[in-house]
């Protein structure tokens, strides 16, 4: 089955289903879809361009460096043989 007979295929059930729907809740509807609509053709913001570019602080380099070695934990232990 291609994929506009599917397609086509949902439509009609769930114009099925909308037909016994109030003409009041149809508008209703049709107001809700129009308004998805809308956002769905808005071009969507990415924040994946967001996750780059330059580190930003009021910190020196040398402070941030110095808070890096402090933060340091070791706990390797070597096993004798």
């Amino acid at each position: 089955m291609n994929t506009i007979n599917f397609n086509s295929k949902i439509v009609e059930g769930y114009l099925g289903m909308l037909d016994n729907l109030s003409p009041s809740n149809k508008l209703d509807l049709i107001a809700k879809l129009t308004a998805s609509v809308k956002t769905d053709l808005k071009p969507k913001k990415s924040n994946f361009k967001k996750a780059f570019g330059a580190f930003e602080s009021s910190k020196s380099a040398e402070e941030i460096i110095e808070e890096i070695r402090e933060s340091r934990v070791f706990n390797r232990q070597v096993e004798a043989f």
